[in-house]
C-alpha cells in the first residue's frame, strides 16, 4: 500500500547513493584480501576480507557496509519507539500514534486471529461494483491504497519549478518492471509462474474458491501484460523531455473518453483541477481501451488483486509469508523473513517518518557533525567549480551557466528546519491494523494531492533524518544529507581526511554531479527544465556519455546477462564525478598535500580504499538479476572497478600498469566532469 510504497514523482526524480565503512585512522586490513592484486580486481582486493568475514545473513538478498549502518539506524529508532511504549503517551500525541502503530504490528496473535476479516468489507465493495462505478473505485484506491491502471501525483512543474502540478503516469505492475512480463528466458518465466501462484494464494486466503482464484490470476496477468507492452522502457523513462505533455482536462476527456475524469479527480479531492502533465500518452491510450473492452469479471479481479496484494504485508502470517515468498525469496533470493520487530518498526518509521525523525535527531545527531559537513560541502563545491572551469570539451558560455547552477545549490544537512504536521492523523488501536494503515495512507496521499496549484515548498525534505542515504533533486536544485548517514562508522569528525573524503566526500561529490548528469543537466539553477547548453557542447557531452554507457554495457553481471549502461548512466556519471571532485578537494588538505603513510598505505591509497569499502557487500544471484532490471545504480562491484578504470590517479596510487586487468588505456578512458 502507499503508506510505504507510494512514491510521488518528486522522489522518482531524486538520485540516491548508499553508504560506507570507514575506520577512525588508517586502513582495516581485515577488510582486504591481499591474495588478490589491486591491479587484477580492485574490488576483491579492497573488499574481499570484509565479504569473507560478513557472510550474507539469510534475511538479506544483499548485505554490505551500507546495510550495517542501516541496521544501526534501525536499532536507534527501535530504542526510541520502545521508550514510547514504556511511558504514558497522551491520546492524539505523536508518541501515541507511533507507539500504537508499532504495537499493533507486533501483535501477531491478534493479526492471526483476524486473518482476512479486515479486508472483507472492501472486497465486497469491489465485488458489488457496477461498471459505471469503476473510476470511483479507482480513485478510492488511489487515495493511498494502490495504483490500478495508472498513477497520479503532484510535484513541481518541470518547466516552472515554483508551482506544483498534477502528473499522470504509467505503472509498472506487480512485478515491478515491464520485462518480467515480456521476456521468456527460464529465469523470467519462472518468476511469472510463481507470480501466478502468489495471486492464487492471496485470493484463496481472502476467502475465494480455488477455481475463482485461478481465474483471477489469469485475468491479472493478462491485464498487466497488456499494460507492459505499451510501457516506456527503463531507458526511455530517463528522458524527462518526452514525458512532459501538458493536457487540459477537456483534452483528456476527448482523447481518453472511457475514463470518467470528472469522477476521478473529484474522488481524489481535486474537482477543480484544470490540467495535468501526461507522462506516457501511449500507455494511457491502452488503459482507455482496456476499461471499455475488458469484461466486468476481469476488471474486478484486477482491482481485487491490487487491493489484496497491497494489504498482504500487514495481515496474518500466511499472507505475509506469501508476499515474502514471491517478492523476497523468488525475486531477490532472500532465505528468511526479517524478524517481526523490524517489519513492525518500518511502518511508523515510514508513515510517520518526520515525527520519528524529530525524536531521532534530538538524541543522535550532534551539532558539530552539521558544521563539519558544511565545510566539506563548501570544499567540494570549490573543487567541482575548478573541474568545470578546466573542461576542455565545454565552451566558456556553457561553463558560465554550469557555474551559476553550481553556486545556486541548496544544501540540506541533518534534518529539516520545519517538521511535517501529523495532527490530522488518527491511530485507533480498537480498529484493525489494516484500517489504521488505510487511514494513514489516505493522509499521505491527500498531503500530496492537496499541494496541487500551490507554490513548491523548497524547505521540504524528500527523506527522513533517520534514512541512511542522500539525494539530489533537480526541480529544487538541492543536495540533501540526512542525519543517519553522518555518523560513525560512515562519517566521523575524528577520521583522517583520506577516509572522510574517500567516503562522505565522494557522496557529496556524487550528489553534486547529479546536477550535471544526463538527466540533471537538463535543469537550470532554478530547477526548471531548460536547455542552457550550446548545441556543440551538448553533442560533446552526449558523445562522452555514450562511451561511458558502452563501457558498462560490456559488463556481464551473471550468466549471459549484461549490465545496462544506458539505464545506469546517471549514477555512473555521478560516481565518476564524485570520485574525481572529492579527490581534488582532498588534495587541498594538509594530509592530501603530503605523502605520510598510515598502516603502510599512502593518503591516495587510503582515499581509494575508503571509496571501495562503500560498496563492500555480498549479494544473491537473484538480486543481481533483479537489480540489473530495476535499479538505476550499477552493482557495487562495478561502481568500484568500472568507475576507477577511468581515473589516472587511481592507477598511479596502486602502480597499475598496462597488462593488468584493471588497466584501461588512456585513449579509452572517459572523463566527463
Amino acid at each position: 500500500m502507499k503508506v510505504l510504497k507510494y512514491i510521488t514523482p518528486i522522489l522518482a526524480l531524486t538520485m540516491t547513493v548508499n553508504s560506507i565503512n570507514a575506520e577512525v585512522k588508517g586502513v582495516d586490513r581485515a577488510n582486504l584480501d591481499e591474495t588478490v592484486s589491486p591491479g587484477t580486481d580492485f574490488y576483491d582486493y579492497a573488499c574481499g576480507g570484509w565479504m569473507k568475514n560478513n557472510p550474507l545473513p539469510p534475511q538479506y538478498s544483499r548485505f554490505g557496509t551500507f546495510d550495517q549502518l542501516s541496521e544501526n539506524s534501525r536499532e536507534q529508532v527501535k530504542s526510541l519507539v520502545q521508550h514510547l511504549s514504556e511511558t504514558n503517551q497522551p491520546k492524539g500525541s505523536i508518541g501515541q500514534k507511533v507507539k500504537d502503530l508499532y504495537e499493533m504490528g507486533m501483535d501477531s496473535v491478534r493479526l492471526n486471529n483476524e486473518g482476512a476479516s479486515a479486508l472483507q468489507a472492501d472486497i465486497e465493495k469491489i465485488q458489488n461494483m457496477k461498471r459505471e462505478d469503476l473510476i470511483e473505485i479507482v480513485s478510492w484506491l488511489h487515495n493511498g491504497i494502490a495504483s490500478p491502471f495508472f498513477s497520479t501525483g503532484v510535484m513541481a512543474d518541470l518547466k516552472n519549478a515554483d508551482i506544483n502540478i498534477m502528473y499522470v503516469s504509467q505503472i509498472s505492475g506487480g512485478l515491478g518492471d515491464r520485462d518480467y512480463y515480456l521476456e521468456n528466458d527460464d529465469h523470467t518465466t519462472n518468476i511469472r509462474n510463481e507470480y501466478v501462484k502468489y495471486i492464487e494464494k492471496i485470493f484463496t486466503l481472502s476467502g475465494f474458491k480455488k477455481k475463482d482464484a485461478q481465474k483471477a490470476a489469469k485475468n491479472v496477468l493478462k491485464i498487466e501484460t497488456a499494460l507492459a507492452k505499451v510501457s516506456m522502457t527503463r531507458e526511455e523513462s530517463r528522458n524527462y523531455a518526452i514525458q512532459y505533455n501538458i493536457r487540459t482536462i477537456d483534452q483528456l476527456k476527448a482523447d481518453y473518453p472511457n475514463i470518467d475524469w470528472t469522477a476521478y479527480f473529484t474522488g481524489i479531492g481535486l474537482p477543480s483541477l484544470d490540467q495535468v502533465c501526461l507522462m506516457q500518452p501511449k500507455f494511457l491510450a491502452e488503459v482507455n481501451t482496456l476499461v471499455k473492452s475488458l469484461k466486468d469479471r476481469e476488471i474486478k479481479d484486477y482491482l481485487l488483486y491490487e487491493y489484496i496484494s497491497s494489504a498482504s504485508s500487514y495481515l496474518s502470517d500466511d499472507f505475509v509469508q506469501a508476499n515474502f515468498d514471491m517478492f523476497s525469496r523468488t525475486m531477490a533470493g532472500k532465505k528468511e523473513m526479517q524478524p517481526r520487530w523490524k517489519r513492525a518498526l518500518s511502518v511508523p518509521n515510514g508513515a510517520l517518518g518526520e515525527a520519528v525523525g524529530q525524536l531521532y535527531v534530538e538524541k543522535y545527531f550532534p551539532a558539530e557533525s552539521k558544521e563539519r559537513m558544511l565545510k566539506l560541502v563548501n570544499n567540494l563545491k570549490k573543487a567541482l567549480a575548478e573541474h568545470i572551469a578546466g573542461l576542455t570539451w565545454m565552451s566558456d558560455q556553457t561553463k558560465v551557466n554550469a557555474l551559476v547552477k553550481l553556486n545556486s545549490f541548496t544544501v540540506k544537512i541533518g534534518y529539516p528546519d520545519k517538521w511535517k504536521d501529523y495532527s490530522s492523523v488518527t491511530v485507533d488501536p480498537t480498529k484493525t491494523y489494516w484500517d489504521n494503515l488505510k487511514g494513514v495512507s489516505y493522509f499521505l496521499a491527500q498531503d500530496n494531492y492537496q499541494r496541487w496549484n500551490k507554490p513548491v515548498d523548497r524547505d521540504e525534505w524528500g527523506m527522513t533524518p533517520q534514512t541512511v542515504n542522500a539525494y539530489y533533486n533537480p526541480t529544487t536544485n538541492e543536495i540533501c544529507f540526512p542525519a543517519a548517514i553522518l555518523q560513525p562508522p560512515y562519517f566521523d569528525i575524528n577520521n583522517d581526511d583520506a577516509s572522510n573524503y574517500g567516503a562522505i566526500g565522494v557522496v557529496i561529490g556524487h550528489e553534486m554531479t547529479h546536477g550535471f548528469d544526463d538527466q540533471g543537466r537538463n535543469f537550470d539553477q532554478n530547477g526548471n527544465m531548460l536547455d542552457w547548453w550550446t548545441e556543440e557542447d551538448a553533442n560533446k557531452f552526449n558523445a562522452l556519455a555514450d562511451k561511458l554507457a558502452a563501457q558498462f554495457d560490456e559488463i556481464v553481471v551473471a550468466d549471459t546477462v549484461h549490465a545496462n549502461g544506458r539505464f545506469t548512466l546517471g549514477e555512473n556519471i555521478a560516481d565518476q564525478g564524485g570520485l574525481r571532485v572529492a579527490y581534488t578537494a582532498f588534495k587541498k588538505t594538509e594530509q592530501g598535500k603530503g605523502n605520510q603513510a598510515i598502516d603502510g598505505f599512502t593518503p591516495d591509497q587510503r582515499f581509494y580504499l575508503a571509496y571501495a569499502n562503500v560498496w563492500a557487500a555480498n549479494i544473491t544471484k537473484e538480486d543481481i538479476l533483479l537489480r540489473t532490471k530495476t535499479d538505476p545504480h550499477s552493482l557495487g562491484r562495478y561502481r568500484v572497478n568500472a568507475s576507477l578504470r577511468n581515473i589516472d590517479t587511481f592507477f598511479n596510487a596502486f602502480g597499475i600498469k598496462e597488462g593488468d586487468k584493471m588497466f584501461r588505456p588512456a585513449a579509452e578512458r572517459v572523463i566527463i566532469w
